[in-house]
């Protein structure tokens, strides 16, 4: 799964030089919480509402309201927004991207190819990519399948399975200690409960 699977490819962006208030205004208006900045095409700044936030008045404050909005509306984003952009190529892996994301504490990452901006990826999406991985959209059955990991799991389980003419139509493997696997799929058809039975029988560890 790669990024260009779930990134957003209609971008909005603000120029360096656009005001505070006018880029307050314009991610308001059009609800959002990132901006690339770029600059005669090129990326060369990034931003959030937090940025935004931080520069906001404060109570403690001594400059009047006047001044304050006097600020605001003339102190451009290139004064506030983030100088170094991580960023990613639409063919860099989703573990990788969220990797690079968890690892520099942001929530997203501008998607550049041959160093034109054609997207932007954020936690909602890798969320969305976990979803998809973890078959939550998928039709059927969930079954979480616990066994002790070892050569020939996989096989035996689709054997199984498919000795009942039952489809999967998700499988997830998550490693626990002590080399043990929690399998989670979605199975589809009409004897699921016979392929829950067959691997108990079997010494797997079945539940819903």
């Amino acid at each position: 799964m790669y990024v260009r699977q779930f990134m957003t490819s209609q971008v909005f962006t603000v120029s360096p030089e656009k005001s505070i208030a006018d880029t307050m205004t314009f991610m308001r208006e059009k609800r959002i919480n990132k901006l690339p900045v770029l600059e005669k095409g090129k990326l060369v700044g990034y931003l959030t509402d937090g940025d935004l936030r931080e520069v906001s008045p404060s109570p403690a404050t001594t400059l009047s309201i006047f001044e304050l909005n006097y600020l605001i509306a003339k102190t451009p984003i290139r004064e506030v927004a983030v100088k170094k952009v991580m960023s990613c190529h639409p063919d860099t892996t989703i573990e990788d991207a969220a990797l690079l994301m968890r690892e520099h504490k942001i929530s997203g990452l501008p998607v550049l190819e041959e160093g034109k901006l054609i997207g932007i990826i954020t936690a909602s999406d890798i969320l969305d990519a976990f979803l998809d991985i973890m078959g939550f959209r998928s039709p059927g059955q969930r079954v979480v399948i616990e066994t002790k990991d070892g050569t020939g799991v996989m096989l035996d389980l689709a054997v199984t399975i498919k000795q009942f003419d039952v489809d999967i139509a998700s499988f997830a493997v998550y490693h626990l200690k002590e080399n043990q696997v929690q399998i989670l799929a979605r199975l589809q058809g009409e004897q699921v409960a016979e392929v829950k039975a067959s691997l108990k029988e079997k010494g797997y560890r079945v539940r819903d």
